[in-house]
């Protein structure tokens, strides 16, 4: 297997959904990854608003190292992850940050009001949203589905040309009986 066959077949699992043919269940899958999306994007706006005020409220109060850096971080990961996971593209990775931005904002909930759930909530219902994308992938109905397809079909081409060429050596290798 070629470098570039290896590359593929990895860009194509990372792309591909766990997939069902229900596609009453990938609206709905759609619908989800694109709601989710689009109202995170409001978390990073708000960071960027006033970010030594949120590094100073939140960052410092964890304990992290360079608050107005991880401020940055954290803004900047929603700003692009959001989209990304709305649009179904790079979702896995997306996922994986927006994942990571909740985990610490749980964090902070409860280090500051412990197990409260009314505190706790919004951020949790996020984190579990972007675990099912970041485990799932973005779905059928997504630019992931649509490049997974295309380097599935472009591989497909790839190999059928690779038969072809060994055939055409092997037969060329034997020898001409008459």
């Amino acid at each position: 297997m070629t470098t570039t066959q290896r590359l593929t077949q990895t860009a194509t699992a990372l792309l591909k959904s766990n997939l069902s043919a229900n596609y009453g269940s990938q609206a709905v899958w759609t619908i989800l990854r694109v709601v989710a999306g689009v109202v995170m994007i409001h978390n990073g706006l708000d960071k960027l608003s006033n970010i030594e005020s949120f590094a100073q409220a939140y960052v410092q109060v964890i304990g992290l190292p360079f608050p107005i850096f991880f401020s940055y971080v954290a803004a900047y990961t929603e700003l692009l992850g959001a989209p990304l996971l709305a649009l179904g593209l790079l979702t896995r990775p997306a996922a994986l940050g927006l994942f990571s931005t909740m985990a610490v904002a749980m964090y902070h909930h409860v280090l500051v009001a412990g197990l409260s759930i009314p505190y706790l909530e919004l951020s949790v219902l996020y984190a579990a949203c972007f675990l099912f994308f970041l485990v799932n992938g973005a779905g059928l109905f997504s630019a992931d589905a649509l490049i997974a397809g295309w380097l599935d079909a472009a591989s497909g081409n790839a190999q059928a040309q690779a038969i072809a060429e060994a055939e055409s050596a092997y037969s060329a290798s034997q020898p001409i009986t008459k």
